[in-house]
């Protein structure tokens, strides 16, 4: 189910917060937010609804165990939670990429597992090691109470398409927050605002994309190519902070307050201040929870253009199981090293227009040429 659709918006999303705003007691608006996540999530993944709902307990075990004053037992406890909820993504996500690269490589004919991608596995699991970790440092306590862990990871608005809700941004959120009518407006205003981005703008763009990347190298000419690049650089660009706008909105209209997710990216002077501003919610996970765990930038300017290329490496694999996306997040990280390092830093005024120019080339051709993998372009 998504949100543009006519049963989320004339069925699902009514009959949802009607009963939300008549139910008396925070304690059972929560029940009906997990019941009505659940079945939101059942209604595209029937069987893999319980795949979530054993990683949310799974983790919520881990949190509970983490309050041991063990250092070691600890440090035990979050590698066994990182191995699990990793191992979770590359079972569902990436196995077949792994088998497809052993093959191409050795020439073995090793049977794929084929297993159906979960929807939103990505964002749960994210969702789940930011709890798990959070907790390891000490920055939260362990949730005690189940449900309260499984509203936050199954909380449908962001459920499927992000954004990535960090446990620490929201735990306060749970059992304290109120919805008042000035709340349920500025929802409304902020899903209406994402519904149109998605269905006016990003689904137009889709047909024009499509058709032409659909077409013969042939039957392209310079001008149709790169009207078929930026289509699809808008397409994107719109479906996502479409997505992420209609879930801002549907979590105020429930009183939650969830972070930015995009801010104007494509009006950035460089690659660096474009990850600032584009999907916020991840650049920030991998910066907390990986970047500085590999020590960031304090180990000399070598390691730190190392870490930041396992940074983007990880970034590209995340978006899919496709080389052609670890391609894409390396040409990102290689872009933003070369802003950093590059002498011409210095000459202020020509760097900003150059990496201007340069950030609007990569939008364009590189999201059709290396994300897609299309030779037309």
């Amino acid at each position: 189910m998504v949100f543009s659709s006519l049963t989320f918006l004339c069925i699902f999303l009514p009959v949802v917060l009607a009963l939300y705003y008549l139910l008396p007691t925070l304690r059972i608006r929560n029940i009906l937010l997990i019941a009505v996540s659940l079945l939101f999530y059942a209604y595209g993944e029937p069987v893999y609804v319980l795949l979530m709902i054993a990683s949310i307990i799974i983790n919520y075990i881990f949190g509970r165990l983490l309050g041991t004053e063990n250092k070691k037992k600890r440090q035990w406890i979050l590698a066994i939670a990182v191995v699990i909820n990793i191992g979770l993504l590359v079972v569902f996500k990436y196995l077949d990429m792994m088998v497809q690269t052993v093959n191409q490589l050795s020439g073995s004919e090793i049977p794929l597992v084929g297993l159906a991608l979960p929807i939103g596995i990505s964002f749960f699991t994210f969702q789940a090691l930011s709890y798990v970790i959070d907790v390891y440092r000490r920055e939260v306590e362990p949730q005690k109470n189940l449900w309260n862990m499984m509203l936050y990871i199954s909380f449908f608005p962001q459920l499927i398409a992000g954004p990535i809700v960090k446990y620490h941004d929201i735990q306060e959120q749970i059992d304290n927050r109120n919805t008042d009518v000035k709340e349920i407006a500025e929802g409304l205003r902020r899903f209406i605002i994402g519904l149109s981005q998605k269905v006016l703008i990003s689904n137009t763009m889709a047909v024009t994309a499509d058709a032409l990347f659909a077409a013969g190298a042939g039957e392209l000419n310079i001008l149709s190519a790169w009207i078929a690049a930026i289509a699809y650089m808008l397409q994107i660009y719109f479906d996502f902070s479409g997505y992420s706008d209609m879930a801002i909105g549907l979590g105020h209209m429930c009183g939650f307050r969830f972070l930015e997710n995009f801010r104007y990216p494509y009006i950035s002077a460089n690659i660096q201040e474009f990850w600032r501003r584009w999907h916020i919610s991840l650049s920030t996970w991998f910066k907390e929870y990986l970047y500085i765990p590999l020590d960031g930038n304090r180990k000399g300017k070598a390691r730190t253009c190392l870490n930041k290329m396992i940074v983007f490496f990880s970034t590209g694999l995340w978006h899919g199981a496709n080389w052609t996306f670890v391609l894409w997040g390396l040409w990102h990280g290689v872009f933003l090293l070369f802003e950093q390092v590059c002498p011409v830093k210095n000459y202020r005024r020509f760097w900003h227009i150059f990496t201007h120019c340069l950030l609007y080339a990569w939008a364009l051709s590189c999201s059709a040429r290396i994300l897609l993998g299309r030779a037309c372009l």
